[in-house]
């Protein structure tokens, strides 16, 4: 596989971050896993947080509409069928089109908030990163902003969830795409295309092309944030996303932090961020999530999954494997 400059550069800033990793573990210097409990229900933004709060809270606040819109959709699969089977019948051929063309302004809909969370998530890091703070000590004392990553890292998994058990999207897409290329080699221009021109067309087909699109949105936006920071120590990225998963796991697994939480849907939110991250940090981090000198316990997040009613954390379980 061929690499840009700055993706070779961001592969070797994370080995040499990961070879320092593995002279702690030789040395038994790796720092206890944090404790403190992180508020999920009730964290208010404080002055020196509102501002990027505020900005994230105006992504976020279209994700239930972008989820509950993503669950109805059902696709154009019987009028797709039907005008490929006949296709010298312009009354069937008409009317599959007029059945896809929402549909795709809909996947517009879809791809455009991915590039919206692209850029909070960016923010994010940046705030949950900078000096003089540790990941830790920002996690703590910026629990708002905190939450809000959570937020991305829980709709990011359920909005990728219900994309890879509805094949009808990129059906759809590709119906779309294929009737586009006739109609232009015909010269014939369809109003549709002044709203999802050629190359909006390309990159929406890239996006869904992905088995898990939100989530490769995410790894992106965090490998670019990694490359424009040079400055910033490569540690303090990685080591935001491993301190979120085991303030998650430290929260499941001791009772007086579970008994905090008012609804058993917070419990489920804490590990499907939990899960979110691990995932997130996988993707990123060139030796991954799973091998001896990750800082993630990952035996330990196992083991809190699985003391967790078996039907509620199959998927999540399906998705560390």
């Amino acid at each position: 596989m061929d690499y840009t400059h700055s993706e070779l550069y961001i592969w070797q800033r994370l080995w040499f971050a990961g070879m320092g990793n593995l002279l702690k573990v030789l040395t038994r210097e790796i720092e206890n896993y944090p404790h403190f409990f992180l508020d999920f229900e009730n964290a208010q933004p404080t002055e020196g947080e509102r501002e990027i709060w505020n900005q994230i809270s105006a992504v976020l606040q279209d994700s239930e509409s972008i989820l509950t819109d993503l669950q109805a959709y059902k696709g154009a699969g019987p009028e797709i069928r039907d005008a490929i089977q006949n296709p010298n019948d312009i009354q069937l051929q008409e009317k599959a089109w007029n059945a896809v063309c929402p549909l795709v302004v809909r996947l517009k809909r879809f791809y455009e908030f991915s590039i919206r969370l692209e850029k909070a998530l960016q923010s994010l890091l940046e705030s949950l990163t900078c000096p003089p703070y540790t990941p830790t000590q920002h996690l703590e004392r910026e629990q708002a902003l905190a939450k809000e990553f959570a937020e991305i890292l829980h709709f990011t998994l359920r909005f990728d969830e219900l994309k890879m058990r509805n094949p009808a999207i990129q059906n759809d897409f590709s119906y779309y795409r294929r009737t586009i290329s006739r109609n232009r080699i015909n010269n014939m221009h369809l109003d549709i295309e002044n709203e999802v021109n050629n190359e909006m067309a390309n990159r929406m087909s890239l996006f869904y092309a992905e088995a898990t699109p939100m989530l490769k949105t995410l790894s992106n936006a965090t490998m670019h944030f990694v490359s424009e920071n040079k400055t910033l120590p490569i540690e303090n990225t990685t080591d935001c996303l491993s301190t979120m998963t085991s303030v998650c796991k430290v929260m499941l697994e001791t009772p007086e932090y579970r008994s905090r939480f008012t609804s058993e849907e917070t419990l489920m939110f804490c590990m499907r961020v939990m899960v979110g991250v691990i995932i997130l940090y996988d993707h990123v981090h060139p030796v991954g999530a799973f091998c001896k000198t990750s800082k993630i316990d990952m035996k330990g997040c196992i083991k809190v999954l699985k003391e967790q009613a078996p039907d509620s954390v199959e998927g999540l379980l399906n998705a560390l494997r």
